[in-house]
């Protein structure tokens, strides 16, 4: 994708400011003259930062202004190793709403709707974020946080919700336990925003039927500001992102090179205009590519395709590379298979065994389609696994990002 003049002139900015703020980038560019950076190619020779170098800064090695001027921090989401610390000045707080506010007038969103908002609030970014965009829009916020499911349906009911914002895996929850109560007449949702994590089809058709609802992915990382950075309009066809204040660039996971436009690869994100802890060359280990050409929407913002998976999501059994979307794909085309999965890696007499538990439709017969799906998955991504199918709602829900492979091996 091809580096606009203005985003060449904000980037130059920032890589002279950041060299003369001290701390982590101060340190990362010592050995780069940023006056011999003269192009998108000189500036794409650039070293990549990586999840590793952030946690290396821990808590405010990435602070790039005067701590007087931080107003908020946040920290990803990961529950395992050091945690990543973002410091956040009061513009970094308004961009970000801005942004998110643009997410939900892409998706149809005005001030005369009503968000019920379920992601956590706290150092996570996605409560606060969802919360700041819809007041920026000038909607009615309804921030009820993760949990509590019979509160929600209550609040939902009684203050006529028009939008729910969610992960996948929680709009799911929902959606079962409004048909399951048989309210779906006393729901008054018209929009899901949707993000988080990866979803496949079958399971966004799901919410979407059970609901009644258009659903719209939206994109983000603590990171980089936190979700609302990207989002896919109504035509579903990839997801716009703001590159006034963010530059993308994907690349091949392995060598780093970029890929031909179309491509799949991993996303690499440089913020443009953020002050308190920006990022260059940052990868996200997110896989998607970019959609060309222009949007049936008219929007003249770039776009992404939907994310796929991510670099660090594959596991390696018996030599074959699996990623949770390959899975995804195989069930979305067998009719009995829900969009609900596990996947059980274990070790065993000295082999891997794959266990893959699938929610059945009610009606399918179980042992056939057991068979269909282990046929299917030898013949498409080429490993042989175990199918035990279980019944719809079997498995379990949850209310932030569902984990599906468990690689019990080590």
């Amino acid at each position: 994708m091809k580096m606009k003049e203005s985003q060449f002139i904000q980037i130059k900015n920032q890589l002279t400011r950041l060299k003369a703020a001290g701390g982590f980038y101060c340190e990362k560019l010592k050995d780069i003259d940023i006056d011999s950076i003269q192009s998108q190619e000189d500036f794409e020779t650039l070293p990549f930062t990586w999840k590793g170098d952030l946690r290396e800064a821990y808590p405010l090695g990435l602070m790039s202004v005067p701590e007087e001027q931080i107003v908020r921090i946040h920290s990803s989401s990961g529950t395992t190793g050091t945690p990543v610390i973002i410091p956040y000045t009061a513009k970094d707080v308004e961009d970000w709403a801005i942004m998110f506010a643009r997410c939900y007038e892409t998706a149809g969103l005005t001030s005369m709707d009503r968000v019920q908002i379920t992601p956590g609030y706290g150092l996570w970014t996605a409560g606060i974020g969802f919360q700041a965009g819809a007041e920026r829009l000038g909607a009615m916020v309804i921030p009820m946080g993760p949990g509590n499911t019979d509160k929600q349906l209550k609040m939902m009911q009684d203050m006529k919700s028009t939008v729910l914002c969610a992960t996948s895996s929680y709009a799911l929850l929902l959606a079962e336990e409004i048909a399951k109560r048989g309210i779906r007449d006393h729901i008054h949702l018209k929009k899901g925003i949707i993000g988080s994590e990866r979803w496949g089809d079958k399971m966004r058709r799901r919410i979407s039927m059970e609901l009644g609802v258009e659903l719209y992915d939206i994109y983000g990382l603590t990171e980089v500001y936190g979700p609302g950075i990207a989002i896919n309009c109504h035509h579903e066809t990839g997801m716009h992102y703001w590159d006034d204040y963010l530059y993308f660039e994907i690349v091949d996971p392995k060598t780093g090179i970029h890929v031909k436009d179309g491509e799949v690869g991993e996303l690499v994100i440089t913020t443009l205009q953020k002050e308190g802890a920006p990022l260059i060359r940052y990868r996200t280990h997110d896989l998607t590519r970019f959609i060309t050409g222009k949007c049936p929407c008219g929007s003249a913002y770039p776009r992404i395709g939907t994310i796929l998976g991510r670099t660090d999501d594959m596991v390696k059994v018996k030599g074959v590379n699996i990623f949770p979307s390959q899975i995804e794909e195989v069930l979305k085309g067998i009719d009995g298979a829900s969009s609900e999965y596990q996947v059980m890696i274990d070790h065993l007499n000295g082999k891997d065994i794959v266990t893959l538990f699938v929610e059945k439709n009610p009606c399918a017969n179980a042992n056939e389609l057991a068979e269909e799906i282990e046929h299917t998955i030898k013949t498409q991504i080429g490993i042989l696994v175990t199918v035990k199918t279980v019944e719809l709602g079997d498995l379990p829900r949850s209310e932030k990002k569902s984990t599906r492979i468990f690689d019990n091996r080590y």
